[in-house]
């Protein structure tokens, strides 16, 4: 079964140092869980560093099992298989049983070039298959907010890419939650949040049902859990590329209610005029109207709304800049449709996916450079 999970690196500051690759290689595949304090070695001399720079990559044209290559690593049988179960699951190795004893494992395609090109296109086609769910479980409308600001930043790219096949009877979960998990959106480990009713198969659902982004209160307070624990869930949610954080634009009035009367008890009517952008950006009507309302301790968030109708939405972000407010972000699907989320999707995804060819290339270059010499 092809099951793959892929972290984005970036790419490798040096072309001919096939230790430094093949690190690379590992890190973005996600072949070895990081565990405690840094080596020395950066992790060179373990046992799947050495498996793939040494017999898989490095004599690409022969095949291996597992016994023969457990003597060369000095490892045991049972744990290399697990290594190796892993490789073979990325697609980067094949094995055969042809003749008697071990299986014997080989790199797809007798190169990493065409081992990569071989998972390319198996992971977009499973990209393509199987969001084919998404669009049964989709409830948004799309409607766009008031005023559409991209994300601050990226997250860093982390996706599962698993095979479908068919839920166990007796097994935990239901359609979405393994769908979940086989795309990254549960963790590593899921544990219990497998279960349908899990926390993040929640907090998921409701992303697709709701076109305003989600603040991590509205969150805690739908679906309870500590503010910490959802952050960390929709965080994970926003590496796979399916999901956006992005300012509540929506909530720019109140926003700008806030910063404007604590602006002015604190800094007052001159700062506010000079300082605070009235001057610059409303009108002496509207400057009027917000002032005397804010004198009398009087201004309402509907106010702010009637005073400021005739002011550009662009304009009024501006202005919450200048009297030192800010807007809360909150969380969404990362297009308007499912198919604009998938899209999304595959386009982080054939960033890692050119990056691997690039340093695919540069493995096979280096390592037929250092045979020949």
């Amino acid at each position: 079964m092809f099951s793959l999970r892929l972290v984005e690196q970036p790419l490798p500051t040096t072309e001919r140092d096939v230790d430094g690759l093949v690190a690379w290689l590992i890190d973005t595949l996600s072949l070895v869980r990081k565990r405690g304090d840094a080596t020395a070695d950066h992790g060179r001399a373990g046992p799947v560093h050495r498996l793939l720079r040494d017999h898989l990559l490095g004599v690409p044209d022969q095949s291996w099992d597992a016994q023969m290559l457990a003597d060369e690593l000095a490892q045991m049988p049972a744990s290399l298989n697990h290594h190796l179960a892993r490789l073979v699951e990325t697609g980067l190795i094949g094995f055969t049983n042809e003749g008697k004893g071990w299986r014997k494992y080989f790199l797809r395609g007798g190169s990493l070039t065409n081992a990569v090109a071989y998972v390319q296109q198996h992971a977009s086609l499973i990209v393509q298959q199987r969001f084919s769910l998404l669009n049964t479980r989709w409830q948004r409308s799309g409607e766009p907010l008031p005023v559409e600001l991209p994300e601050d930043e990226h997250a860093l790219f982390a996706i599962g890419l698993v095979d479908h096949r068919p839920l166990q009877a007796d097994g935990e979960g239901d359609e979405l939650s393994h769908w979940m998990n086989d795309f990254g959106l549960l963790g590593e480990r899921p544990g219990a949040e497998i279960a349908a009713d899990s926390l993040s198969v929640r907090l998921f659902s409701t992303l697709l049902e709701r076109d305003l982004p989600l603040s991590l209160d509205e969150a805690a307070e739908m679906h309870g859990g500590q503010k910490a624990r959802v952050g960390r869930i929709l965080d994970r949610f926003r590496a796979t590329g399916m999901v956006e954080r992005v300012p509540r634009t929506d909530r720019l009035n109140t926003a700008l209610w806030t910063a404007m009367t604590t602006q002015h008890q604190r800094r007052g009517e001159d700062w506010m005029l000079k300082k605070g952008g009235f001057q610059r950006l409303l009108n002496e009507k509207q400057q009027s109207a917000l002032l005397q309302a804010l004198g009398k301790g009087a201004l309402t968030i509907d106010d702010v709304a009637k005073h400021l109708a005739s002011v550009e939405a662009r304009e009024q972000m501006l202005l919450l800049n200048l009297l030192g407010g800010r807007l809360p972000m909150g969380y969404r699907m990362s297009g308007a449709s499912a198919a604009a989320v998938q899209r999304r999707v595959q386009d982080r995804l054939d960033r890692v996916l050119r990056r691997m060819v690039r340093v695919a290339g540069l493995l096979d270059e280096a390592l037929a450079s250092s045979v020949s010499e």
